[in-house]
C-alpha cells in the first residue's frame, strides 16, 4: 500500500515535469528500466549496494535511460530516486506513470489471456467490444497462456474477467469445499 502511494506520487511528479512530447518516450524508458530492474540481478546489485556510490548509481541508470531515449528531465528524474534511495520503487512508478498517460490519452490499458494465440480477425474483434463496452479507447495486450485450457481472462485495471476453464474449475472447487 505505502510503495503504491509513494509511486504514484513520483509518477505525478514526473508526469507533471514532462512535455507532450517526451512523455511516451519516457513511458517506454520508465517500463524498459523497470523490467531491467525487476529481471537483472547484477542492476538490482548495483543499486542496492552500499559499495556503489550515489554518483556510480546515478551514471549506470542515466547510461542505460539515455541509450532507450529517455528525455534529460526523465535522467535527471532517476539521479533524484537514486538520491533519495527510491530506485527500488522504478517498476511500480513505471506501471503508474503509464496509467497516468493512459488516463491523459483516454484510453484504457486491457490484458487479454487465452490459452493458445489467437488470430488476428478475433484480437479485432475483442478489441472492438471492448472499445464499445467500455465507451473509450483500448490499448489490448494479447497474452496465451496454456494453463487456462480453454476460454479468456481479461484484465481491466484491478477487475479481473475469467471465463477460463481454469478459473471455472477453480470457482467449482471452492463452491464444492465451502459446502
Amino acid at each position: 500500500m505505502i510503495k503504491t502511494t509513494v509511486a504514484r506520487r513520483y509518477a505525478q511528479a514526473l508526469f507533471e515535469l514532462l512535455d507532450q512530447s517526451s512523455i511516451e518516450v519516457t513511458r517506454n524508458a520508465l517500463d524498459s528500466l523497470g523490467q531491467a530492474l525487476k529481471e537483472s540481478d547484477q542492476l538490482r546489485h548495483v543499486v542496492a549496494s552500499p559499495a556503489f556510490s550515489v554518483e556510480e548509481k546515478i551514471s549506470v541508470l542515466q547510461g542505460l535511460a539515455e541509450k532507450l531515449g529517455c528525455p534529460q528531465a526523465g535522467q535527471a528524474f532517476l539521479g533524484q530516486l537514486v538520491k533519495k534511495s527510491r530506485i527500488g520503487f522504478l517498476p511500480e512508478i513505471a506501471v503508474a506513470f503509464g496509467k497516468l498517460v493512459d488516463q491523459a490519452k483516454g484510453t484504457q490499458a486491457v490484458t487479454v489471456s487465452s490459452a493458445m494465440a489467437l488470430p488476428s480477425t478475433e484480437q479485432d474483434r475483442i478489441k472492438a467490444r471492448l472499445r464499445d463496452t467500455l465507451k473509450r479507447e483500448v490499448d489490448v495486450t494479447f497474452q496465451t497462456d496454456a494453463s487456462h485450457l480453454a476460454g479468456l481472462q481479461i484484465r481491466i485495471g484491478s477487475t479481473v474477467v475469467d471465463s477460463t476453464v481454469q478459473g471455472r474449475l477453480r470457482d467449482l472447487h471452492v463452491a464444492l469445499t465451502r459446502e
